[in-house]
């Protein structure tokens, strides 16, 4: 296959800022200035709204066009966008100027360009932000294929994008729909306008503890062997052990009091995340904490894990849980403010009832996941073979 470079097929430009920075002489008129949010908001259409520039501030930037590709070269490094309307770009990003459209499609090239980020990125250097530099996009070599090859590839990638999108929304709404019933089922937790008696978290609890590092106990990270959880991993009811840490079996030992069972309450203590909370899978055992995680083992005859779990992570709870947060260098929850926590119990048997909802519920969206990454993979397999001349793209396809 032959390729182009791209700076030899359209014009590449830099972004500028008007200076100094928020000078009203620049700042706050009715030019739209495009910034990153915007970009991650709208994705590949975006109408800039956060920021904007007066006829003099404009004039010191970069004006470009409805319809013109931008790619940022600064805080999301190769992501790719097209202008909804006219707007000033700043030096975070590169716009596209004059591409010779009898020869590329804008759609092809927006889906190669996207495709291609991953290498841009590869490729990216800096400190608070990576940055991709005009030249690295000038070089990119783009594929010179028929204009009707190209716009049957922008469009099999278009529809595969939307079925990528469709299944999202549907793990969105299963995810919703499991808050709305939680709502209805037991009302909000923090006004508890139901009347469920409340008690202490404490009662309903055989430990809570945490863990501590490894290096305290003078042993490091290990490639494999104990899984290792810490508060990344801890998520909004679920686990990511896609990020794994193992430690040693003895350092496991040693730490016994905080060795992992099936369906512990896991909560952060510390940081940015602190409150985020998950049950412990089976599939994550054998595993430990560090100081970081809280471990909570739940007496299941006195009340439902699936239940205290959707609880922990309902957002009005979390106001009411957060509300013991010390605020200090670093936001954290103590052991004491958990143990103490008061909170809201429903009758066991209507907390059975909303976890056998939740359960059908978890193995729906299992089924929606699994399809996503095949997807997903079917996607990036069909995108290689594409952009790489390996697929048959001479006449419409569809999936």
């Amino acid at each position: 296959m032959e390729f182009e470079l791209l700076g030899n097929i359209c014009e590449v430009v830099r972004g500028s800022s008007p200076r100094p920075q928020g000078d009203k002489r620049y700042y706050g008129g009715n030019i739209p200035r495009l910034m990153i949010a915007d970009v991650t908001r709208d994705k590949k259409y975006v109408t800039p709204i956060i920021d904007s520039l007066t006829e003099e501030g404009a004039a010191k930037s970069r004006p470009m066009k409805k319809g013109d590709l931008i790619i940022a070269v600064s805080g999301d490094p190769g992501r790719v966008c097209f202008l909804n309307v006219d707007a000033c770009i700043h030096d975070g990003f590169v716009g596209l100027r004059n591409l010779d459209e009898s020869k590329y499609d804008k759609e092809f090239l927006y889906y190669y360009l996207t495709f291609f980020k991953s290498s841009m990125k590869h490729r990216a250097y800096g400190a608070i932000f990576q940055n991709i530099t005009t030249d690295i996009l000038k070089g990119i070599k783009i594929p010179k294929l028929s204009i009707s090859a190209q716009n049957n590839i922008a469009k099999l990638a278009s529809k595969a994008e939307n079925l990528i999108a469709q299944r999202k929304e549907s793990i969105r709404l299963l995810d919703e729909f499991l808050s709305s019933t939680f709502l209805e089922m037991f009302g909000d937790p923090a006004r508890n306008e139901k009347g469920w008696e409340v008690k202490i978290f404490e009662e309903f609890t055989e430990r809570i503890t945490k863990g501590e590092s490894p290096k305290w106990q003078g042993f490091d990270y290990l490639d494999s062997g104990v899984r290792f959880i810490t508060s990344e991993n801890v998520l909004w009811g679920s686990v990511d052990l896609q990020k794994a840490k193992f430690i040693h079996e003895d350092f496991h030992k040693k730490l016994k009091r905080s060795q992992l069972k099936e369906n512990d309450l896991l909560v952060n203590l510390v940081g940015a995340s602190v409150g985020r909370a998950s049950l412990c899978p089976k599939e994550a055992l054998p595993a430990n904490i560090n100081q970081a995680v809280a471990t909570i083992t739940l007496n299941h005859e006195l009340i439902n894990e699936i239940y205290v779990m959707h609880l922990f992570i309902n957002p009005s709870f979390q106001r009411l849980l957060l509300g013991n947060v010390v605020e200090a260098a670093r936001a954290n929850l103590s052991l004491s403010d958990l143990r103490n926590l008061k909170f809201p119990v429903p009758p066991i048997e209507l907390q059975t009832q909303f976890a056998k909802i939740v359960e059908k519920t978890e193995a729906l969206k299992t089924q929606y996941q699994q399809s996503l990454q095949e997807l997903e993979n079917l996607y990036g397999s069909l995108s290689q073979k594409a952009f790489m001349g390996e697929l048959f793209i001479n006449k419409p396809v569809s999936v």
